[in-house]
């Protein structure tokens, strides 16, 4: 029996190549591809009657090796996926098409058209996929509840930065020692609602771990509460001035831009500042927090307030110093733990929108 090569017509995509056989009724199909060569065999109804027809193609670039086919009554369509994503400029390794092979009209496309069209199917896709999630009936009020949260954190933390930034401008260096008695009662009233930050996250109203949030949060309000609401001496101390402003410097981007989110909406400016402030100042920060304990460490010495019980035996008491010298080591471990966290936030940010723009 004479052996053939049918009519091939073929079409591309950036991660896929269409070839349409015209072969009708074709049986014994024998399709492979090795070393990056496509083998075609079949028995069927061709330009020359009923035959077996067969061809083999050297693609432009690799391609995988597996090859799907559908038979139909009148022709055999088989799709091979590119290795890579990008546009040929032929089909074939050799420069001079095959005189068997033509362009497929019916699909073919330009470079732009075929980008447009995987566009518009992930769109699609996107749309099909979000449409069988099944809606959350409460989420208007949770995003309600998280705007309002953001934005009386906001409100609050702008207060005490405008506050203390008019207190330098006009006292200067004077605004130092009494920083406490200024700006205390709201920072006690934002750091008491950052609880909420723990809460939110353990019952799902945002995608963030809790442990990061928890470090944070008992972080601060150890300083504030222990170091300098039960100490006297140290509300007159400058160090005071520099915790506070360093935390109202961060919080000042951080609560805008969750606030934002929460109506999905997006400020390039904000964004960047959120995910990039962060990086000198939460370090700066955390060292003016040691500061405050190692300054600290001598007056629970001497009051002995907040001093461990001890039995007779060993002594009277332990010095809460000694628990402060323990949390100042796990202090900086909370640092590199939350500084890798929101370094990879970061960098994962970046890369989404990285991808969303190409």
């Amino acid at each position: 029996m004479q052996t053939l090569t049918p009519h091939v017509y073929w079409a591309q995509r950036h991660a896929e190549i269409y070839l349409r056989v015209e072969l009708s009724d074709a049986q014994n199909l024998d399709i492979s591809i090795q070393e990056n060569v496509l083998h075609f065999k079949a028995q069927g109804h061709g330009a020359k009657g009923d035959n077996e027809y067969e061809f083999s193609l050297e693609f432009l670039a690799p391609v995988k090796s597996e090859v799907t086919h559908r038979s139909t009554q009148r022709q055999v369509n088989i799709t091979v996926q590119k290795k890579e994503h990008c546009w040929w400029d032929r089909l074939t390794m050799q420069e001079r098409k095959p005189l068997f092979l033509a362009p497929d009209f019916d699909r073919w496309l330009d470079e732009s058209d075929a980008e447009l069209e995987q566009r518009a199917k992930e769109q699609i896709n996107k749309i099909c996929l979000e449409s069988r999630v099944p809606k959350d009936p409460f989420l208007g009020l949770k995003k309600g509840y998280l705007f309002m949260y953001n934005l009386v954190q906001f409100l609050g933390f702008s207060w005490i930065f405008v506050n203390m930034t008019v207190r330098l401008f006009i006292l200067q260096e004077d605004s130092f020692y009494d920083t406490f008695h200024t700006i205390a009662d709201m920072m006690y009233f934002c750091q008491m609602l950052a609880v909420a930050e723990v809460i939110n996250p353990a019952l799902g109203l945002v995608k963030t771990g809790v442990m990061p949030a928890l470090i944070q949060v008992v972080g601060r309000n150890v300083i504030l509460f222990v170091i300098f609401g039960s100490l006297e001496e140290m509300q007159n101390k400058a160090v005071v001035f520099f915790v506070f402003y360093l935390w109202s410097i961060i919080e000042i981007f951080r609560y805008p831009f969750y606030m934002l989110a929460c109506v999905d909406t997006e400020w390039k400016m904000l964004t960047w500042l959120r995910y990039t402030i962060w990086m000198p100042l939460y370090p700066l920060g955390v060292l003016a927090e040691a500061v405050a304990v190692i300054q600290s460490l001598p007056i629970f010495d001497e009051t002995r307030l907040y001093s461990i019980p001890l039995p007779q035996a060993l002594g009277q008491s332990l010095s809460f110093s000694y628990v402060l010298q323990i949390y100042l080591v796990l202090m900086f471990l909370g640092l590199f733990v939350n500084f890798r966290h929101l370094f990879k936030q970061r960098r994962r940010r970046f890369r989404t929108k990285k991808r969303k723009a190409n």
